[in-house]
């Protein structure tokens, strides 16, 4: 099961690599799913109802039941409040908007549509919801974010963001899934909907200037000042995301030397490198994918792209390259705790189980409690509201943290901040992300790190998110013994999904992805990169035999 790594890998993209658009959007209003093909059904993961409408997996019928449902949803909790909407770059993120309105404006929701009908990213609509919350007990606003994040261009996603301004926790999701999934047996005359011209119109329906409000408030959040009056160049890469257009605008309110290397929006996304299977996925983490700001690294003194949602973050340094996502969570994670001087003072770390080792240990030598939860940014939706997380981060480049004076910024990820962040860090600092990393590690002890994905069909991956503790049959782990087997986050108790196996010299962690039919396989090696070699192998051994069993 070990992945291959595509011979066409960090290339551009070939024209035979790309999808057909019109093919597509035409699978997404004409094909019908089969409720009974599980395959085919709504199904929630970490980040909402994700597919193809190529594979009758996200098309109208789904739109319309989740969107119905979640008006049922907000119906029983009283949630009657404006509902924020927003939608990506996907091709078809844009046919997924319209059918939702049309069943919104039916219910007689109070939607507040993008100004202009700009692309908007998750954290602008989480910023939305929250900032419209401050204070009201009452009247409270939800969002939907329509994207399939990073995902492949034939991809579609489609997620509920509540009062809380964060990812949907589980007793909501499967509310969700469960009323949408009835709605589609029953098939489009159980939902409620008017015609999109007419859903335009109606009364309820107001457009909202997403990218004014959150662009303005940046200085909330970010020293803006110390980044302009460094006079430090930056490039950035939207991806040809829904931040398109944002960049631009911090650059002229904020002064900055910030350019934007490619500004073209394309469904193909024809100007992406291939990633390391061969497809085209707008992820910032991978190196593959980010060759085009790879390549003009020298010509910034920092460089920053995000997913196609930004609710990712990659960075490019001159001397690194493309940092490692968990090297910059635990260089963020050191600087922000200095330099956040009106932090609550028992403000915690959070992180995923699979993130790195290098923030425990950056944390301890702050001070600072580590809280360490499954992969799902939903569990640090409370700490952020409350101040008792100050920073919530995922290995996937994925993080949000406190504004300047410890309140709330967004609950959900934000790739924006983060980058910008960047700049911050080399302006203040006098060192880039990639130089402050290598001090980390000189001084609390380097890591070899790697992930391994591969991909798994629905039966291997619910078996693999399913392995217990009893399975794993060994008492070493590359040499030394095991000193725990997790299959429940130490911060919360939550099942992660899958299973963690610790030593004293390093960890390996195995689960199912909850975007992608892959699943993924992470190490981290105290000693050096034979070891960390040794700790993936052993680690594959175990996943080959949990997708065996029948």
């Amino acid at each position: 099961m070990n992945p291959r790594i595509n011979p066409l890998a960090g290339k551009p993209a070939p024209a035979a690599s790309l999808v057909d658009i019109p093919r597509l959007i035409t699978a997404y209003y004409s094909e019908r799913p089969d409720p009974g093909v599980a395959a085919q059904r709504v199904a929630f993961g970490t980040s909402g109802h994700r597919g193809s409408s190529f594979e009758l997996g996200f098309n109208e019928f789904h739109v319309l039941a989740i969107s119905q449902a979640i008006c049922e949803h907000r119906a029983r909790h009283s949630i009657d409040g404006p509902l924020f909407i927003g939608f990506d770059t996907h091709a078809l993120s844009a046919p997924a908007f319209a059918t939702a309105l049309e069943v919104l404006a039916a219910n007689g929701v109070e939607v507040m549509i993008s100004a202009g009908d700009e692309y908007t990213p998750t954290p602008a609509v989480s910023h939305a919801i929250l900032t419209y919350n401050r204070g009201r007990k009452t009247g409270l606003a939800d969002g939907i974010v329509i994207t399939p994040s990073h995902n492949p261009p034939d991809s579609g996603g489609f997620k509920y963001n509540p009062p809380n301004g964060g990812p949907a926790d589980s007793d909501v999701t499967k509310w969700i899934e469960s009323r949408a999934n009835d709605l589609l047996k029953s098939g489009a005359g159980a939902v409620k909907r008017i015609g999109f011209a007419a859903a335009r119109r109606a009364t309820t329906t107001h457009t909202h200037d997403y990218l004014q409000d959150y662009v303005r408030d940046l200085g909330a959040i970010l020293d803006m000042e110390v980044i302009r009056n460094s006079g430090i160049r930056m490039g950035v890469d939207p991806l040809g995301g829904a931040g398109v257009h944002y960049w631009a605008r911090i650059a002229e309110l904020y002064r900055l030397d910030l350019s934007v290397v490619n500004d073209e929006v394309d469904p193909t996304f024809r100007f992406m490198t291939l990633d390391w299977d061969g497809k085209i996925r707008m992820d910032p983490s991978s190196s593959y994918a980010m060759q085009r700001l790879i390549g003009l690294k020298d010509r910034f003194d920092i460089a920053f792209a995000c997913d196609t949602d930004h609710d990712r973050h990659g960075i490019v340094t001159a001397g690194s390259g493309l940092l490692p996502p968990n090297h910059y969570l635990a260089v963020a994670i050191d600087f922000l705790f200095r330099h956040r001087t009106q932090w609550r003072a028992d403000a915690a770390v959070g992180k995923t189980v699979v993130s790195s080792a290098m923030i425990d240990r950056v944390s301890k030598r702050l001070g600072r409690t580590l809280y360490e939860v499954p992969v799902g940014f939903k569990w640090f939706v409370d700490g952020l509201v409350d101040g008792s997380l100050g920073f919530g981060g995922e290995e996937s480049a994925g993080a949000s943290f406190s504004r300047l004076d410890g309140s709330v910024w967004t609950t959900d990820k934000d790739g924006i901040v983060p980058a910008l962040l960047s700049a911050e860090i080399t302006a203040r600092t006098g060192r880039d992300p990639g130089a402050a990393y290598g001090a980390l590690a000189q001084e609390l002890g380097a890591v070899f790190a790697s992930r391994v994905d591969a991909a798994a069909n629905a039966e291997q991956k619910q078996k693999l998110g399913k392995l217990d503790a009893a399975q794993v049959r060994i008492t070493e782990l590359a040499g030394e013994p095991i000193d725990g087997v997790l299959t429940r986050a130490p911060g919360n108790d939550a099942p992660i999904g899958g299973v963690k196996v610790t030593s004293r010299g390093g960890w390996f962690a195995a689960r199912p992805s909850g975007t992608e039919d892959i699943y993924k396989i992470y190490a981290e090696s105290f000693h050096d990169a034979a070891h960390l070699d040794r700790l993936l192998a052993e680690a594959q051994r175990i996943v080959d035999a949990a997708l065996a069993v029948a």
